[in-house]
Parts: structure tokens; sequence; C-alpha cells
């Protein structure tokens, strides 16, 4: 156990924080019928990534030196601004249709021009969550003293290296791919 990081802890601390703060916001919504202290809770799940921020900074100007850990940190965060939003609206859907007679949850669209769109703006919050890591990043290298103590996150074979082909595979695998297969059944419907 003293081999784990305090970032690591921090990091798994603030996602299980951000999924208990998410369920403690929909069971006062649902089942305990507290609006007010629902969107509290929910609205207040952003402060979650405050605090792994607010800890990093303190970590590093405390002496640390960034690690991938570090580096995890920041693409967490990232990823948890970009998409946490949707994730909660995500949970929000399917408690809601199951403990409050809500409609069924929207699903993504399997197919078409809709589909293409849904795929470009998943990929958009990708290229968001990258944005917000890389800033993250970059404050940190600002507010920490000596740029070595940074280096591990910008160095080739980095984060930044890493989070780029997190964006390209995305782009590959989302959009494009969802692009190409539509031209492929639109021309077997025409040659039909």
């Amino acid at each position: 156990m003293e081999d784990v990081s305090p970032m690591a802890i921090a990091i798994v601390a603030c996602e299980i924080g951000f999924w208990v703060v998410l369920a403690a916001g929909l069971v006062a919504r649902y089942l305990l019928r507290w609006r007010r202290t629902s969107v509290v809770l929910l609205v207040g799940t952003p402060l979650l990534d405050v605090a792994l921020l607010a800890f990093t900074v303190v970590d590093l100007r405390g002496g640390g030196e960034a690690t991938a850990v570090h580096g995890l940190g920041a693409a967490y965060l990232g990823f948890s601004v970009a998409f946490g939003h949707s994730l909660i609206r995500w949970a929000d859907q399917r408690v809601a249709h199951r403990f409050a007679g809500g409609p069924p949850p929207v699903k993504p669209p399997k197919s078409g021009p809709a589909r293409v769109r849904y795929e470009w703006r998943e990929w958009g919050k990708c290229l968001a969550a990258v944005g917000i890591a890389c800033a993250a990043m970059a404050l940190l290298s600002f507010v920490v003293a000596s740029p070595a103590q940074t280096e591990a996150l910008w160095a080739p074979g980095g984060w930044m290296t890493r989070l780029g082909g997190v964006v390209a595979v995305w782009l590959a695998l989302g959009p494009i791919w969802t692009v190409l297969q539509n031209m492929t059944t639109r021309g077997r419907h025409q040659g039909a």
C-alpha cells in the first residue's frame, strides 16, 4: 500500500465521489421528492473536479514531481467536465423512467444522418475533454515553480501524445466509420 500514489487515491476518490453524489441527487429527486436538494447535489458534482485540480496543484507545489498519474488526473478532469453533464442526463433518464414513470430513456440513433450527427457531437466532446486536459496540464506547468517537475506531462510519449491518440482513434472509429457505413448502406440501397 506504500507504493500507491496519493494522486491515484485522489482520482479514485473523485470518481467514486461523482457516482455517490449523482446517486444521492437522484435518490433525493425521485425517491425522497426533495427537488431543491437534488439540484444542489447534481450541480455540485463539478466541485469534485475542482477538488482534484486543487489537490494536484498542492501536490506539485509541495515539491512533488508530475508522473503519469498526474497526467491521468488531467485527463480525468477533462473527460469529467466534457462528459459529466451527459452522464448525469443518462442516469437521470433511466431513474426517472424506472422510479417516477418517466418516458423511456432516449437512445442514440442507430443509423443515417442522425447517427452521423450524434457521432460528430460525441467526438466534439472528446476533443473538448482533451482540450480541457491540456489546459489543466498547462496550468499545472505554469503554477509549479520548476518546469522539470511537469516534464513527464509534455515529454514525447507522455500524456499529450496519448490524448492525441485518443482523439485520432475516436475520430476514426466514431464519426468517420459511421460516415463510411452510411455511404456503403446508401450505395447498396441505391444499387438495389
